[in-house]
């Protein structure tokens, strides 16, 4: 280990503040960079953008599936393996810090970034984002947690207060990131742009110091996020640690315009960042000289900084090697893009045989989908649409039937030029020729701006309900970023939610379909009619009025909102179908030590392998305050051969039944409460009361 504290000795001023705000990387690779200090021996730090991929300035990199796919899952164990995939391939590029994992909650059904984010619950969110950071950073790389905190959709997302009542801050945004910091070790924590309770995230001396630093006991780097810095002696007092990206935006951008693409504004040589001066240069100086600012304070943001430096192997000789675009992530891709494929529905439709003849139909079917719009856009080596994917396996005719949906890209030309006329009755005579239609539909997501609604944009739903009409057989298959409304849903055979599948999105797909994997994905967001029935359908809550979006729904986001107002929804959360048929015998419950262990036994009784999530939800009925009808406590997805058997048992520990209270405490109420054992939050197959 290195001696960081006599490092910090000696350095001045001067040098200590080039070592808390970044500069321009003289590689051009880094998203964001610290230049170091040759005369005392302080290597440079450089960060890189994720999280669905390492997102190198002008290099290849591996197109993994979004974080939605990924949460879809339900693996806490190939979350760890991305990570590890995440960290070998940042260091491949010379990258020390990658910013990813996202965690916040999907509160917003039609938020911009929810691609980005895990899910609506979190325990799922918490369980993969433990997993990610711990492989990330089995490379020596540090992960960055974000966007720290209640960042939960991008309309206005620079200004808006989140007005959010603590109870639902600590039982809903927080946790995620305080399992990333107390089970993770993550080394680095991303602020967010927006306000919480009427205070800058970059300048929230509770949350950052008193809750994430002293409560939570946090040794590594706040950094904000870029440019999202907005004062210099408030920030730099509250503990944010590092200012990102420290120069002004112009200065942050390439020689070549181009290479970042049109704003809101029409301004192709800016992204749509806000207009803000670097305050952790000459002004944070100017104040530690004038007494505003105590140099300790500098002093511990610079041993942080060093502290994560040496974590990550930063002051050793020994160059990270890395792994890039190797054969092992390509089928690491492939399978969280297949495991991450939720059957929605099934009527006798799948799986495909070798002999259907298909008719694949959708605008942007003969491209893959490799993610939304924003920083975590990646450019592979190579990859697979389904159109593509399925021609492999069969007799295939392609139709787009209506004009593609726009990819909206912040780093590349989002404009789609078209050489052929599209016809949604060219589409309709290739569905009634074929065996089976694959109708491949898509939204388009991007950083910066919320999706208008939860509709298929364009003219998709009309080409499913017209094909659907005349064809044998009807699989839609969905390519979004969370729930979009399903007017066609009655009139088509099987419906998958692949989500932005990546690189290997056609062939994830076929294999799929064809049935040569189960689709393991269950729904980590429940899957509403409409946008009205979410609790952020009114404006006050969603985005907000006179710069404030009220979080009056509490705790009651997600299902527990559906549960508390008796809503059906589309599918509900935890969703998914499998193709083997597998049965659960009676749940016991045996009080430990420590809480209570839920066993549960599978049978798969089918002729086929399948894959089952096993989902406990609790019900804190004994706490004196209103409380969700079910919470998700544990999981566990389990794979099956045909006939086998498997006990599953899931851990319960005293805290899942605990709840924030008013004297901000955690507390677990004495008395009875309930352990749910199901298959989504709606298919519950045992109610169990259990004695806390």
């Amino acid at each position: 280990m290195t001696d960081t504290d006599a490092l910090l000795e000696e350095l001045t001023l001067d040098e200590k503040l080039a070592l808390v705000h970044g500069a321009v990387d003289p590689a051009g690779v880094a998203t964001g960079y610290l230049p170091g200090n040759d005369r005392v021996g302080i290597p440079p730090l450089t960060m890189v953008d994720g999280p669905l991929g390492v997102r190198a300035l002008g290099k290849q990199a591996t197109a993994f599936p979004a974080s939605s796919a990924l949460a879809a899952t339900w693996k806490p164990a190939l979350a760890r393996e991305f990570g590890g995939a995440l960290g070998r391939e940042s260091a491949a590029h010379g990258q020390d810090v990658l910013l990813g994992p996202g965690v916040n909650i999907v509160r917003v059904p039609h938020g911009g970034r929810n691609f980005e984010y895990y899910s609506e619950d979190p325990q799922l969110t918490a369980d993969l984002a433990v997993g990610t950071i711990e492989g990330i950073q089995s490379e020596d790389v540090a992960a960055t947690v974000k966007h720290y905190v209640a960042n939960n959709h991008e309309t206005d997302r620079y200004e808006v207060s989140a007005d959010v009542e603590e109870r639902a801050l600590r039982e809903l945004y927080l946790p995620a990131f305080r399992a990333a910091v107390e089970e993770a070790d993550a080394h680095a924590v991303m602020t967010a742009y927006n306000r919480v309770n009427g205070t800058h995230m970059g300048e929230h001396e509770r949350l950052i110091s008193d809750v994430l630093k002293d409560e939570w006991g946090f040794d590594g780097v706040v950094v904000s996020d870029w440019w999202g810095t907005r004062s210099t002696i408030e920030a730099a007092t509250a503990g944010l640690d590092i200012e990102m990206p420290g120069i002004e935006p112009e200065a942050f951008m390439p020689d070549d315009p181009e290479e970042m693409e049109v704003n809101d504004d029409g301004d192709s040589s800016l992204p749509p960042v806000p207009d803000v001066p670097a305050y952790f240069g000459e002004p944070l100086r100017e104040a530690v000289e004038s007494g505003a600012v105590d140099e300790a304070v500098i002093d511990e943001k610079v041993a942080r900084v060093l502290r994560v430096m040496d974590e990550i192997g930063r002051f050793n000789d020994d160059a990270r090697e890395g792994a890039l675009e190797t054969t092992a992530h390509r089928k690491l891709a492939r399978e969280i893009a297949i495991e991450g494929t939720v059957l929605l529905e099934n009527d006798d439709a799948l799986p495909l045989s070798s002999d259907d003849s298909l008719a694949v139909i959708g605008p942007n079917a003969d491209a893959a989908k490799l993610g939304g719009g924003g920083s975590s856009e990646v450019t592979p080596a190579t990859d697979t649409s389904p159109l593509e994917g399925l021609a492999d396996r069969a007799d295939v005719s392609f139709e787009r039937g209506v004009d593609p949906i726009t990819e909206s890209s912040f780093f590349g030309d989002d404009e789609q030029t078209l050489e052929e006329d599209t016809n949604i009755d060219a589409a309709v005579s290739a569905a009634r020729d074929a065996d089976c239609a694959v109708v491949i539909a898509q939204d388009d997501a991007t950083e910066f701006t919320d999706r208008p609604d939860i509709e298929l944009p364009g003219e998709q739903n009309d080409l499913i309900e017209a094909v659907a009409d005349v064809a044998e057989r009807t699989v839609v298959v969905l390519r979004t970023s969370g729930p979009v409304e399903m007017p066609w849903l009655e009139s088509v055979d099987a419906v998958l939610e692949t989500w932005y599948p990546g690189q290997a999105d056609g062939e994830a797909l076929a294999a799929v379909l064809f049935g040569d994997a189960d689709p393991g994905g269950r729904l980590p967001v429940t899957f509403g009619q409409s946008a009205e029935q979410y609790p952020t359908a009114d404006e006050a809550a969603f985005p907000g009025v006179d710069g404030v979006a009220a979080y009056d729904e509490g705790v009651f986001v997600g299902y527990r909102y559906f549960d508390e107002q008796g809503l059906e929804p589309l599918f509900p959360f935890g969703h998914g179908l499998s193709y083997a048929t597998i049965d659960y015998e009676d749940a016991t419950v045996t009080e430990t030590d420590d809480g209570i262990d839920v066993t549960v036994d599978l049978t798969n009784s089918s002729d086929r392998a399948g894959t089952e999530v096993v989902q406990v939800y609790a019900n804190k009925a004994a706490a004196p305050v209103p409380t969700p009808d079910c919470e998700l406590v544990g999981f566990d997805s389990v794979s099956l051969e045909a006939g086998e058997a498997a006990t599953v048992t899931i851990a319960l520990e005293r805290e899942d039944f605990a709840y924030y209270d008013e004297d901000d405490r955690w507390t677990v109420a004495d008395g009875t409460n309930r352990v749910f054992v199901g298959r989504s939050s709606r298919d519950i197959l045992e109610a169990v009361d259990v004695s806390v």
